[in-house]
């Protein structure tokens, strides 16, 4: 900082002031600052920063599921890359960990918040029976929760929620407007709230409709079960006549292992992703998915948190409902 302020030809604490964004100092002192940093190559010291109790420079994201199957996630692949691109502009860095359960991941924040690690945290896979709202008002930690529902109960914490129920209300128009009557959805693990949302949306819509061979089977997301329970459902005397999937991956899986059975798609039984992605595009036929801008997603994520580190209000914003893209793998239901 001597050596920046030399070059700027202002005091250490101008420099201070310009760099940490508080006021004191004059536009142009604070650019010339800035221009000097700059050229000096200066960065500012993490420990530095948490030890004048200016922040961590870092934001925390916790992911409590099994590890094997996050590999192949698109959604978290695409909802990183956008929490990744804004805080790249604001130079925060992002510590992310796996952990096996939501027990683990309390124990987590308690630790990152008792060792000043972190500035904030992002909250994915909202829970019916969440612990996590709590410890966070508790801790005092900034945090987004991604995904759920708006939440008055905790008016500090900040959600970023997709409609998940009407996303699937218009599955459901799709599909019961191609004659379908016999529908599985196949859904991702239980206990999570979007999870919920969907299953108690698709029998509400079944309900409405008079339909009374419509379930919901949940796994863990993984291809591997995805198969177990299509060639589940498949093998019974009056199988589905139409297959919907909680990812991309579960519904490859089940169109591979339709094949396997013998079941032409979608002449036999039509399959609808619930996330859209390459994968979709990179199978025979492709795949019909609802659409959304998962990017866009961690970026307005990272946009309310940073703006709660910033001492801003905590805000509810809704995402784009994801649309139904018609491609090759939902048809017209076979009669019988």
């Amino acid at each position: 900082m001597k050596d920046v302020a030399r070059h700027a030809g202002v005091s250490q604490s101008a420099v201070s002031f310009a760099l940490n964004g508080r006021p004191g100092v004059s536009d142009e002192t604070r650019d010339r600052v800035r221009r000097a940093a700059e050229q000096l190559g200066w960065r500012p010291s993490a420990a530095a920063r948490q030890l004048s109790g200016e922040g961590a420079a870092t934001v925390g994201f916790v992911l409590a599921r099994p590890a094997d199957t996050l590999g192949v996630d698109s959604f978290f692949l695409q909802l990183v890359s956008g929490i990744q691109e804004v805080l790249a502009e604001r130079h925060l860095g992002l510590l992310f960990q796996v952990v096996e359960d939501v027990d683990d991941e309390c124990a987590v924040y308690r630790r990152w918040w008792a060792e000043h690690r972190v500035d904030g945290v992002l909250v994915v896979d909202p829970r019916t029976d969440d612990p996590r709202p709590d410890l966070l008002d508790e801790l005092g930690l900034p945090a987004v929760v991604i995904g759920g529902a708006p939440d008055e109960r905790h008016p500090g914490l900040s959600t970023v929620w997709a409609d998940d129920a009407g996303a699937m209300a218009s599955v459901v128009d799709e599909l019961y407007a191609l004659g379908h009557r016999r529908i599985v959805h196949i859904a991702g693990l239980p206990g999570l709230a979007h999870t919920e949302r969907r299953i108690r949306t698709l029998r509400a819509e079944a309900g409405r409709r008079g339909l009374a061979e419509v379930e919901s089977v949940t796994t863990n997301y993984s291809d591997a079960e995805s198969a177990a329970v299509t060639r589940r459902v498949l093998g019974r005397s009056a199988p589905p006549t139409a297959l919907i999937y909680d990812n991309d991956v579960m519904a490859v899986a089940g169109v591979a292992t339709a094949a396997e059975l013998g079941f032409s798609v979608p002449a036999d039984v039509s399959v609808l992703a619930w996330e859209d992605s390459a994968l979709c595009r990179m199978v025979k036929p492709w795949l019909s998915a609802l659409s959304r801008d998962s990017v866009e997603f961690g970026r307005t994520a990272a946009r309310e948190l940073t703006a709660l580190v910033d001492g801003g209000p905590a805000r509810t914003v809704r995402v784009p409902v994801p649309r139904v893209i018609v491609r090759d793998s939902t048809g017209v239901a076979r009669r019988g």
